[in-house]
């Protein structure tokens, strides 16, 4: 006989359950069942279907609440506990052996018998060597690697067993636990709950069967939601006399409430091994919702490499004239007042700012160009030495003039790739004559070809000769018709322009008749565009993501309906909301995460073949990196909300689930 003082193991008062309401009708299943059982009691709950027995088990077994009444555990009222703490008492105090077997069908054996001690925080050699020598007590030990599917019904119902003794099974809540098996399976799952109830273990047997429910110490019988007998009526109840009392399993399991530090990283593991295990069980379906954000991450890095390595492309064109270089002019204030002229006294003021590398004064023209009877219109100038410096434009054959040159007006000249061409036709030109507006110029060379910018005129019909040539043999003007700058810092250019035009500004007596230019205006410009062509691409395809993402949550509702049965599993093994959270979450995160390493390896190649079709490509690790973010945070983002949804499912319903 139990003291009168050791509280009850579990102990309901006139406890009700009615479902319905809010518009729906309403039915009372229990009402007002008290009940008492104590530790290490073999107790049967028989009634008719429908007499309410196995909404009475949900309630011991904390996968339902009383719709009123009273439901303590070890003297503690369950009321009082929330839904992490139910969870909790499920992890750690009950065992629960259903009738369907309730296995997740894409676990083995030993996974499923490990469920409830991942759920307790076990660390992985302590869970698999406890969940192996359960096995092998329950002669299952050739079976652990072995699926649901793949073993007979009794040996279902004994893995069943094995996972609610896992952490221990103090109380054993059978329901119908030999319903569907053949008589000689029914007879060793018996055997086995003989053999728990022997050992200490409170075990509840929920049946219709009055022959299994005679093998138990004492008989409940329910019906109508009422108790219409007990056979421990008129006594305390007596159960093992080496059953752990009531109080002090309460004290035992309230040590092992916190969960060990770092068992978090259990958990996600096992999240990651489900989430990739449910993947490759449906890895058909899987492709398909991974086809989305394949698509979005691939074009969004191929787009954007291409817009990238499109303004990489006009930005080194662009750099060929000179990224550098600022242009002076003269400019008329008003209509009424002349042009004003950038004089080479000016220059000589100017080269001596520090912000000025090299300065050169230029005149031109366009002209008429003759060899033999060929003739050519083209644009010559005359510049300074330091011509191929400045513009970035060297001399492809022969060579450039030079001070002397310079010095003497010498007739010498060093023409562009289409002059040569239209004049020479693939003969050596080095060293022939050309006559430039009637007067002949020896050319000594021949410039790298270099096209045009944007908007101008192809650079390479121009013809070089020295400025004072020009000026004196071909224009007869001294003063050039613009002067380039190179500036001492590619970087500063708009530092170096004002210097310059302070300086003019003086040198002018504060009239402002001239302009200064720059080529960096321009390439920024440009380079401006092409940003917002590579941002307009990249926003084309970020709407496949956008799709990708509706993909994984269609999916993942998809996945939590299928799968209800298997969120009350987990949480009748004890998970918490944030435990079926987590392991949804884990699932859209993986699909993401797979999507778009899968994504960024078309992208590459993809890229590839357009690098071999000579396409302008840049890839880029920012864009990748942003483009696997983009995936990831829309997976996620899109997976919560069915993640939340299977967290916050009801036990009971979830397990009754088809």
């Amino acid at each position: 006989m139990k003291a009168l003082h050791e509280p009850a193991l579990l102990e309901l008062v006139d406890v009700r359950k009615r479902y319905g309401g809010n518009g729906t009708p309403e039915v009372e299943v229990l009402r007002g069942i008290s009940l008492r059982i104590d530790a290490g009691e073999f107790v049967a709950i028989v009634g008719a279907s429908g007499s309410g027995k196995s909404t009475l088990m949900n309630i011991l077994g904390c996968l339902d609440r009383p719709s009123s009444g009273s439901y303590r555990f070890a003297g503690r009222d369950v009321a009082a506990l929330d839904v992490d703490e139910l969870a909790w008492l499920r992890r750690e105090a009950f065992g629960f052996v259903f009738q369907g077997y309730h296995l997740i069908p894409s676990a083995s054996a030993r996974e499923n018998v490990e469920m409830p001690a991942i759920y307790a925080g076990t660390p992985g050699p302590e869970r698999a060597a406890r969940a192996a020598e359960l096995l092998q007590r329950l002669g299952l030990e050739s079976r652990a690697g072995n699926r649901p599917h793949q073993l007979s019904g009794g040996q279902q119902q004994r893995v069943s067993i094995a996972r609610a003794l896992m952490n221990g099974g103090h109380v054993i809540l059978a329901d119908e636990p030999t319903g569907a098996l053949d008589s000689q399976s029914g007879i060793e799952v018996m055997k086995l709950l003989d053999e728990l109830s022997a050992q200490g273990h409170a075990v509840i047997l929920i049946t219709h069967d009055r022959e299994v429910a005679a093998r138990a110490q004492r008989i409940i019988e329910v019906r109508d939601g009422h108790i219409l007998s007990d056979s421990a009526d008129g006594q305390l109840p007596s159960g093992n006399a080496g059953a752990l009392p009531a109080s002090r399993l309460r004290e035992r399991l309230e040590e092992r409430r916190e969960l060990p530090a770092g068992a978090w990283r259990g958990e996600l593991l096992e999240a990651l091994r489900a989430a990739w295990r449910v993947m490759w069980v449906n890895r058909f379906r899987t492709a398909l919702t991974l086809l989305g954000i394949v698509i979005g991450v691939a074009s969004v890095v191929v787009m954007l490499a291409i817009g990238e390595g499109s303004k990489r492309q006009v930005m080194a064109q662009m750099g060929a004239f000179g990224s550098n270089i600022i242009y002076l002019s003269g400019f008329s204030p008003n209509p009424r007042v002349p042009e004003g002229v950038v004089t080479l006294a000016d220059i000589a003021a100017l080269s001596g700012l520090p912000q000025v590398q090299r300065i050169m004064p230029v005149t031109g023209g366009d002209t008429l160009v003759r060899h033999g009877n060929l003739d050519f219109q083209a644009y010559t100038r005359g510049n300074g030495i330091d011509f191929p410096s400045i513009l970035n434009w060297p001399v492809a054959e022969g060579a450039f003039f030079d001070q002397a040159d310079e010095d003497s007006a010498a007739t010498v000249a060093v023409i562009g790739q289409k002059v040569r061409d239209k004049l020479f036709a693939g003969r050596d030109p080095i060293g022939q004559h050309i006559l430039i507006e009637n007067v002949p110029f020896q050319v000594i060379g021949t410039l790298v070809a270099k096209g045009a910018s944007s908007g101008d005129e192809d650079a390479d019909t121009q013809i070089v000769v020295p400025y004072s040539t020009a000026s004196i043999r071909l224009f007869g003007k001294p003063d050039p018709d613009f002067v380039v700058v190179a500036a001492a810092d590619a970087s500063r250019v708009q530092q170096a322009e004002a210097a310059i035009d302070r300086l003019l500004l003086r040198l002018h007596r504060g009239v402002r008749d001239f302009e200064v230019t720059n080529n960096a205006a321009l390439i920024q410009a440009e380079a401006s565009t092409r940003n917002s062509l590579s941002l307009m691409l990249g926003a084309i395809a970020a709407i496949s993501l956008l799709v990708g993402g509706i993909g994984v949550m269609n999916i993942m509702l998809m996945t939590v309906r299928e799968r209800t049965r298997e969120i009350g599993i987990r949480m009748a093994t004890g998970a918490r909301q944030r435990d079926i959270l987590r392991q949804f979450l884990t699932e859209a995160t993986l699909l993401s995460v797979t999507g778009g390493i899968a994504g960024i390896a078309i992208a590459l190649l993809v890229g590839g073949a357009l690098l071999l079709a000579d396409v302008a490509i840049a890839f880029s690790l920012t864009a990748m990196l942003g483009a696997f973010g983009c995936a990831l945070a829309t997976g996620v983002a899109f997976g919560f909300m069915p993640a939340r949804k299977a967290a916050r499912l009801d036990p009971v319903t979830a397990l009754s689930s088809p």
